[in-house]
């Protein structure tokens, strides 16, 4: 019989091995591993996107006013020198739908600063300081839901002004008419100014105020975002949806932040002590974000079992989307889509900080004038590298995917015709007679200069492609169309002429005249479609800085040479 001491002993110096669950393990090991991997993939996906939103941001100071100037200057012109006769063009309209859209967004962005220009930013600062700091946790939090309502209603308004507006005049009439639309559009970006203006407001209390209670309650606010965001099942597509959400708030917080910098340096006196004194607090609530950010994405990974090379395949749709806005027959501006994609509207910030800085800038002299005309020419200097840098990141991240798609469509290809001739040779042959009777069922059923047709649905020039399409080449039966056309590479436009079938293509096409059934070769899903990404773009399409008019002529009417 064991005694005490034995059991003691047996306690102290038991063993025991974990190979038994090795795989467990290994499983939790690599989850350990992802989990430390997915800050760095999201902040790859975040300062892509974060730099795509700052090329939409500078676009309103930089090249908007250029290309307004240019469109007010086309409709002043065109007309007279048609009158008399100058031009050698005849131009179904005065104006071309992108240069009514520049005009409409100017015209706004002058409307919506002239009215708040009026603003008392004093009185509406004061107004703010002397609420409790309950109130104002409350008032912001109420500001923040309404920033995010107003920015998914909001380019709704801007994209039914647009399209009002540049509609062709033959069709019904099924719209309440520019001007309604137009004023919708000025009420709505008004709204929302005001709404952005009284959260910059309220973080400027917060970091200026002697008692850091309401900085510290707004900072922790973003901690409560974790617990509606953590415990929710999440999909690919929602996932992107909520990282392109996430890109948006922090380019807003930085600019918030650079508004309240402006505002108080401003009343300092543009004083470098105020400035150091004013870091620490903007750098803490940008690293509360950055950190929130980390475990919220590094969790919902880790619940739904979602690969960390998913933030990849983001990064590749982003890259898409301006590549397809820089194609020459772009349907589409790069400010509009980053708009509809991430939800980041770039009107009501570009009023706000065109009101801000003509408040804290005053220009009395030449001189101050100059300086002015530098700060734009390097805001202009600093867009063009920002959108050369984005856009080569671009073309490097669709190159990579479709050499590797090429790749794996010839291994796949390859693999499926080995197989099938290893068939092949291990049937038993059949007699000439058998073989000429097969042929003339062949020649019956597939006609020597038909053509296979593309199946329908597969490939659809869209911005938003949904993964049922995905999932209908991994489902697809046994087909010719489906062995042609798992695979596809398109590397040409459509301005191009139609490129050769491929090795793989004719071989199919072969394989089916023979009668043999093609295998299928599976769709990798590393290389699948990007997600709401238009794949289809052609590399050799994008153009940088083409003058305005140059495609644009190609839809007018040549009139007589006299």
């Amino acid at each position: 019989m064991p005694s005490f001491y034995s059991f003691v002993r047996a306690e102290l110096y038991r063993g025991y091995q974990l190979e038994n669950d090795e795989e467990r393990y290994v499983a939790r090991r690599q989850k350990v591993y992802l989990f430390m991997k997915i800050p760095r993939e999201v902040e790859k996906f975040m300062s892509y996107g974060f730099f795509q939103c700052t090329d939409a941001f500078l676009f309103l100071f930089t090249f908007l006013p250029l290309r307004f100037v240019l469109a007010l200057w086309g409709m002043t012109t065109r007309p007279i020198l048609h009158l008399f006769c100058f031009s050698r063009v005849n131009y179904k309209r005065i104006l071309q739908p992108s240069e009514i859209v520049d005009i409409l967004k100017g015209t706004i962005i002058i409307i919506c600063c002239v009215i708040l220009s009026h603003v008392d930013m004093a009185m509406m600062y004061h107004l703010i300081k002397s609420q409790s700091v309950i109130k104002l946790y409350i008032f912001y939090n109420m500001l923040e839901t309404g920033d995010r309502l107003f920015s998914v209603f909001g380019q709704d308004i801007i994209d039914a002004l647009f399209w009002t507006a540049t509609e062709r005049k033959g069709r019904k009439r099924e719209h309440l008419g520019v001007i309604p639309h137009f004023i919708m559009a000025v009420i709505y970006v008004l709204l929302h100014t005001v709404l952005v203006l009284l959260q910059a407001t309220t973080l400027n209390v917060a970091i200026n105020s002697s008692n850091k209670a309401l900085l510290t309650i707004m900072m922790s606010n973003n901690f409560v975002e974790l617990k509606s965001s953590v415990f929710k099942k999440f999909d690919k597509n929602n996932l992107f949806q909520l990282s392109c959400s996430d890109v948006r708030e922090r380019f807003h917080l930085s600019i918030l932040l650079l508004v309240v910098v402006i505002q108080t340096m401003r009343e300092y006196m543009w004083k470098e002590e105020r400035f150091w004194v004013l870091i620490p607090d903007c750098l803490m609530v940008i690293l509360a974000e950055v950190i929130v950010d980390w475990v919220k994405h590094a969790f919902i990974t880790r619940f739904n079992d979602i690969p960390s090379n998913i933030y990849q395949e983001f990064t590749l749709s982003l890259a898409y989307d301006l590549a397809a806005t820089k194609q020459k027959h772009a349907f589409t501006d790069h400010s509009d889509l980053v708009a509809r994609r991430m939800g980041f509207i770039p009107l009501p910030l570009g009023v706000l900080a065109i009101r801000i800085v003509s408040q804290a800038v005053q220009i009395t002299n030449y001189g101050d004038a100059f300086i002015l005309f530098l700060a734009f020419l390097c805001l202009g200097s600093f867009r063009i590298l920002s959108n050369i840098i984005t856009l080569g990141k671009a073309c490097d991240l669709i190159d990579t995917h479709q050499k590797q798609r090429a790749s794996a469509a010839a291994a796949a290809g390859l693999g499926s015709i080995v197989a099938a001739s290893t068939s092949g040779s291990a049937s038993p042959r059949a007699s000439r007679p058998e073989k000429r009777t097969s042929a003339n069922e062949d020649r019956d059923i597939v006609p020597k200069n038909e053509s296979f047709p593309e199946p329908a649905g597969l490939f659809t020039r869209s911005m938003s492609i949904d993964e049922s399409q995905l999932s209908q080449l991994n489902s697809a039966p046994n087909t010719a169309d489906a062995d042609i056309l798992a695979f596809p590479v398109k590397f040409r436009s459509a301005s191009h002429s139609p490129p050769r079938r491929s090795l793989i293509q004719r071989r199919g096409s072969r394989r089916m005249r023979m009668g043999t059934p093609p295998q299928i070769p599976p769709l990798i899903p590393e290389l699948g479609q990007p997600i709401f990404s238009n794949s289809t773009v052609s590399l050799t399409s994008i153009c940088l800085n083409e003058e305005i008019f140059d495609e644009d002529e190609q839809t007018f009417t040549e009139s007589n040479a006299k």
